[in-house]
């Protein structure tokens, strides 16, 4: 539960949300697979309303590296976990419908929604179109123009005192990623707007911050450096 009193002139869409994170076996988004899911509701005061969990067996060697970060190995993925043709379509109907309903909050949200929209497409189904999605990535980036240090989940709950037990595990991740928006809801009056119109506003924000990056690196000597655009989804 958040410590403080949810503000009740806080915007409409931070009053109950949906939350959503994977684990999976490595960066790359159009190859990776995914190993952990969590999809989480929160109500009001950030409090667990329902959880959904999934534990899958991505059919391919799971690397040391990524098993290091989340805790799963090949061995316990083919002993414990479901198939993912079973699985995936499980995720994309319950995001699909919760969608209809509530924002989906992802931390880097770019990340999660194109390995599913990836794992949709290789198990033959159809990917979901993420919308309205929050994402406390790119709002604090650019609500929090110059922060010192890392903007990982870590950091950001650390900074925003927002509990965060267990990180790298989906379902923690997924609740801290949630409470985080409903926090950060609370405390910019800028986000004082519907989720769609915040939704619109992201996308723009993204891209914008990604070009900067993009700048950025260049002036670090990679001048071949191209930044990737899309949010919520890389196709």
């Amino acid at each position: 539960m958040l410590d403080f009193d949810f503000d009740p002139q806080a915007p409409s869409w931070a009053k109950r949300l949906a939350a959503f994170d994977l684990e999976t076996t490595g960066l790359d988004l159009r190859q990776s697979r995914i190993v952990t899911a969590c999809v989480v509701v929160l109500d009001s005061n950030g409090e667990v309303e329902s959880l959904n969990e999934w534990l899958v067996n991505p059919g391919i060697e799971i690397p040391e590296a990524a098993s290091a970060v989340h805790g799963v190995t090949t061995e316990v993925a083919v002993r414990d976990g479901s198939a993912p043709g079973e699985s995936i379509p499980q995720l994309l109907e319950l995001l699909g419908s919760l969608m209809s309903q509530m924002p989906l909050v992802a931390f880097n949200a770019a990340y999660d929604f194109s390995i599913l929209h990836h794992e949709a497409h290789r198990y033959g189904h159809s990917p979901i179109d993420p919308k309205p999605v929050v994402d406390p990535l790119i709002l604090d980036r650019q609500l929090v123009k110059f922060r010192k240090g890392k903007r990982t989940l870590g950091a950001l709950t650390t900074d925003y005192q927002v509990p965060l037990e267990n990180a790298h595990n989906s379902t923690a991740d997924a609740i801290a990623a949630g409470r985080l928006a409903q926090r950060m809801a609370c405390k910019f009056p800028e986000l004082e707007i519907s989720a769609l119109e915040l939704h619109e506003l992201q996308i723009g924000w993204a891209k914008e911050q990604a070009l900067d990056f993009e700048k950025w690196m260049k002036t670090q000597n990679r001048p071949d450096f191209r930044a990737e655009l899309g949010w919520p989804v890389r196709d």
